[in-house]
């Protein structure tokens, strides 16, 4: 493996770009989980936060507890595809590719102020949507309601759709679900 192939986290190679995600897994419980959006790499995976980093997100361990291995089960399935080293969150910081990342943020964005009882459903409506659907939603989040205290427009909007969108409780086919059939 050449260093051009060298992959940190979620599939973020620092030689291909230095714009990622960031999270933060506090090690104690009452501590919320961070989201930064980074633009800048540091050496090593262990990253240092600089003034130019912007936090997106915090949101509760809670939550974090019940998105967190559904995220790394939809991106590890597309790395390996990809024949890319797949990745895990841990405590301290995981690094996410910057599209992942974009993807990752539609669901925290969506999840951010719901009861933790429709994460279910969020999750189940997120696994529907296509990463270039995730990308967009982004996109338009993020112009007009990317910081931490705009909860307000497209995040509300975001909520409504992934929360509070009634679905059957039939499993929405994933890309980890494609992935896997090959």
């Amino acid at each position: 493996m050449s260093d051009k192939d060298v992959t940190y986290g979620f599939g973020v190679n620092p030689k291909l770009s230095t714009n990622h995600f960031y999270v933060i897994v506090s090690p104690t419980n009452n501590e919320k989980v961070q989201v930064y959006e980074r633009f800048g790499w540091t050496d090593g995976e262990e990253q240092k936060l600089e003034k130019a980093d912007i936090l997106r997100i915090e949101l509760s361990k809670h939550k974090w507890s019940k998105i967190s291995a559904d995220l790394a089960t939809e991106f590890n399935a597309r790395l390996k595809k990809e024949k890319i080293k797949t990745g895990r969150f841990v405590i301290g910081g995981t690094p996410v590719e910057k599209l992942f990342g974009k993807e990752m943020m539609v669901l925290l964005w969506a999840i951010e102020d719901s009861d933790p009882s429709v994460i279910p459903t969020a999750i189940r409506n997120w696994k529907g949507l296509m990463p270039e659907e995730r990308w967009w939603l982004y996109t338009m989040t993020n112009a007009s309601t990317g910081y931490i205290k705009d909860k307000k427009g497209w995040r509300i909007a975001l909520r409504y759709a992934l929360c509070e969108n009634p679905i059957e409780e039939n499993p929405q086919i994933s890309l980890f679900d494609i992935y896997t059939e090959e």
